[in-house]
C-alpha cells in the first residue's frame, strides 16, 4: 500500500532473524497474488477477489494488513484501468475483457508486515496497456538494483524515473514507497522520482523498503475520489503499479516477496 508523502517517519533497521520473519510474511503475500492472478478472470467481482485474499492470509496464519487501516474497508486494494492505487473492492464492480487490474496486498505475520503488488491483464489487452505493464515492472527492478549499501534513496528514484520517462510514461509523485517492518509504513519514504534535494537518506544494511512504481500512460497528475481512497489519473489514462518488499543486505538487495508471476 503506497504512502502519501508526509512527516518523516523513523528508519528502523532489522536484524537477520527479523528479516527471515518478514520474508515469510512476504511469501504469503506473493502466494496470495499468484492465486489471485489465476482467479482474476472476466466476470469476477473485485469483492470476490478480496474474500479470497483474506481467506488465503488466514489459512497461512497471517492477518490482512490493510483491512481497517485508517478505516480502509477491504483486505485488498483493487485498482482498475485509470485507477492508480487504493481502489476499494466492490460487489458491483466486475472484471471485463481488456481491463488491467492492480492488486495490492499486505499481511501481518508474527508482528511483521509484508506488502507487494502487481498489475494483471484481464483477457487480451491492447498493446499500449501491455507495454505500460512491461515498462512499469521493469522500472521496479531498476529501482531494486539500486537498493545497495552506500547508495541513497534518490538512486532508487532516479533509476525508476529514468526508465519510465525513456519510454514516454510518467511516474506518480503524490504517492510513494516506504520502509516497512513492525509498522506497515515506516521511514524512509521511497519516491519514484528524483527530488531536488539529493541528500536523501543513505541506504543501510537492515533497511526493508517497499519499492512501488506507480506509472501512468499519460500525465503524472492524479486525484482522490470522493470515497477518500481511490486514486485515479486526472486525464483518465491507464495506470500500472508493481511493488516488492526488499531487504538491504551487505551482499545486495534481497526481494522478500520474490516469486510473483
Amino acid at each position: 500500500m503506497s504512502n502519501a508523502p508526509a512527516t518523516a517517519k523513523q528508519i528502523i533497521l532489522k536484524t537477520p532473524p527479523e528479516i527471515e520473519i518478514m520474508q515469510r510474511a512476504n511469501q504469503i503475500v506473493a502466494g496470495a497474488l499468484n492465486m489471485l492472478r489465476e482467479k482474476a478472470i472476466v466476470g469476477i467481482s473485485t469483492s470476490q477477489l478480496d474474500v479470497w485474499a483474506e481467506e488465503y492470509a488466514r489459512q497461512h496464519d497471517a492477518v490482512p494488513a490493510f483491512k481497517g487501516y485508517h478505516g480502509f474497508p477491504g483486505s485488498l486494494c483493487v485498482s482498475l484501468n485509470e485507477q492508480v492505487v487504493h481502489g476499494i473492492p466492490s460487489p458491483k464492480v466486475f472484471l471485463a475483457e481488456g481491463d488491467i487490474v492492480s492488486i495490492d496486498f499486505g499481511v501481518c505475520y508474527k508482528g511483521f508486515y509484508g506488502d507487494a503488488a502487481a498489475t494483471f491483464a484481464i483477457g487480451k489487452i491492447d498493446t499500449k496497456k501491455a507495454d505500460l505493464l512491461k515498462v512499469t515492472r521493469e522500472s521496479l527492478y531498476k529501482g531494486i538494483a539500486q537498493a545497495r549499501v552506500g547508495n541513497r534513496i534518490d538512486d532508487i528514484a532516479v533509476a525508476v524515473q529514468t526508465h519510465v520517462e525513456q519510454h514516454g510514461y510518467s511516474v506518480v509523485k503524490q504517492f510513494v514507497g516506504h520502509g516497512i517492518g513492525t509498522s506497515l509504513h515506516e521511514g524512509p519514504e521511497v519516491p519514484n522520482y528524483s527530488s531536488d534535494n539529493k541528500s536523501t537518506p543513505r541506504i543501510m544494511a537492515g533497511m526493508v523498503l517497499a519499492i512501488e512504481p506507480m506509472v501512468n500512460l499519460g500525465t503524472y497528475e492524479v486525484k482522490v475520489l470522493k470515497d477518500g481512497w481511490t486514486v485515479v489519473t486526472r486525464d483518465k489514462s491507464p495506470s500500472a503499479h508493481f511493488e516488492h518488499s526488499v531487504a538491504v543486505t551487505e551482499s545486495g538487495p534481497l526481494i522478500l516477496s520474490d516469486g510473483i508471476r
